[in-house]
């Protein structure tokens, strides 16, 4: 998500922002910065406004935001910074892509001062682009800056990730995503749409929060229902299926790992493997490494959303995980 160096600051980068506007004017500024952001915590946003910091005309510890240089950084035109993005439908960043931004950080820059590059999401670069990369990371041209952002970084070669300073983006508390948000946007039912996507609110910035809360909220009812047997697999699958489905098997995710943090702090886990249902309405432990399992399968499955497969069947394997033995209670059959 970019931003303008001007915009409200989220309160949990202003770390980072120190960090990197002290490096700069003190002119320690790495050539080379990987942002470890949790999911939508502002990795993008971050590397907006380190671009903008480096390239901002009056060369402060902050970029001003009002000269031409952050203006055209905040809108994505300045000719000096480069995004490399998984292209159309690839989930990759390819070695052409890298190459092409190689190529563009070794010419002369526009401004007479920095060049930017930013990779989002880095852990995208597939094996033969991150070869690429690393040879400009080992003898990148003066005064560039490589941007990497990523969610997992040890998706990244070793080569790759040692030759890059990291800054970390924790995961915002509540109240300090619910303040931004209603600073950037307005009032809104944020607390329910962050129950629904997580502690993202750069991700719930530019949704409707009325229907991530809608959708959330009918998301984990349907889920409370099949652990309790209240629901058939079948129908709820082929409902989830023709509807908001991206955004329910999120809303799923985020769910399994609410359950495994309540059960870590209730010490009701179970690591050994045990036959059955991965949670029952019926017993108070908890099988960590199936549920484990089961949150592979829910990303697996969001993964491959755009491969044609048929989505109720798959989402049906699911559910029968979370119903009880037997099919569903009040006698409907799953």
């Amino acid at each position: 998500m970019s931003a303008p160096a001007a915009a409200v600051a989220p309160s949990w980068l202003a770390a980072a922002m120190s960090a990197l506007g002290a490096a700069h004017e003190q002119g320690r500024m790495p050539h080379a910065l990987l942002i470890h952001e949790a999911p939508g915590t502002g990795g993008d946003w971050l590397a907006t406004w380190a671009a903008a910091l480096v390239l901002c005309e009056r060369g402060k510890a902050v970029p001003c935001g009002e000269c031409g240089a952050c203006r055209r950084v905040a809108s994505s035109h300045h000719p000096d910074v480069s995004w490399v993005r998984p292209q159309e439908d690839s989930r990759q960043i390819r070695i052409e892509q890298v190459r092409e931004l190689s190529g563009d950080l070794a010419l002369t820059s526009h401004s007479g001062g920095y060049k930017v590059g930013i990779l989002t999401p880095a852990d995208a670069l597939n094996r033969f682009a991150a070869n690429a990369l690393l040879k400009t990371l080992e003898e990148p041209p003066a005064r560039t800056l490589l941007i990497l952002v990523a969610t997992e970084p040890s998706r990244l070669p070793p080569t790759v990730l040692s030759r890059c300073q990291r800054l970390r983006i924790r995961a915002p508390e509540r109240a300090e995503s619910i303040d931004w948000l209603t600073t950037t946007r307005g009032k809104g039912d944020w607390n329910a749409a962050l129950d629904t996507l997580g502690e993202a609110p750069m991700q719930v910035a530019q949704a409707d929060p009325a229907e991530l809360a809608g959708v959330g909220a009918d998301t984990r009812q349907t889920l409370d229902a099949l652990i309790a047997g209240r629901t058939d697999p079948v129908a709820a699958a082929e409902r989830w299926a023709r509807s908001q489905l991206p955004l329910r098997l999120l809303c799923f995710e985020n769910w399994l790992t609410e359950r495994i943090r309540a059960g870590e702090r209730g010490g009701a886990l179970l690591a050994e493997l045990r036959a059955g249902p991965y949670l029952s309405g019926a017993g108070s432990f908890l099988n960590i490494r199936e549920l484990f399992g089961l949150i592979d399968e829910v990303r697996d499955l969001r993964a491959t959303l755009d491969v044609p497969l048929n989505r109720g069947v798959a989402l049906e394997a699911l559910f029968r995980r979370l119903a009880p033995a037997g099919g569903v209670r009040n006698g409907v059959q799953g």
